[in-house]
């Protein structure tokens, strides 16, 4: 199996173990737009408690990936993210985190 494979059954481990409906075609589609950051240690984990990290993420996924406007609805949907993977939770893959922020955006149109 390669690395990319060993991620994408890492991130549907995890959205399996949350709940969260799996369109892998989609979280294929996603972890791809990652590039090697889904690789590293560090870069594959969101660290949803830090505030600088939410604001990247806000920047330079939601706004210029995904072209969102709505500072209320990119809040709501960090905050669903957040959620969905676990408050507590400190290892939130950054696959399935983006994978949530498309789907309660309804930005999936952008991956296809």
């Amino acid at each position: 199996m390669s690395k990319f494979d060993d991620v994408i059954e890492a991130s549907k481990t995890q959205m399996t173990e949350h709940d969260i409906a799996i369109d892998e075609t989609l979280l294929r589609a996603v972890a791809k737009g990652l590039g090697p950051t889904i690789y590293r240690a560090d870069s594959s984990i969101v660290a949803a408690g830090d505030a600088e990290e939410m604001a990247r993420v806000k920047n330079n996924f939601l706004i210029k990936k995904l072209g969102c406007d709505d500072d209320a609805k990119m809040d709501d949907a960090l905050r669903v993210a957040t959620q969905a993977l676990g408050q507590s939770n400190p290892r939130k893959l950054r696959t399935v985190f983006y994978y949530v922020l498309v789907t309660e955006l309804g930005k999936q149109s952008v991956y296809q």
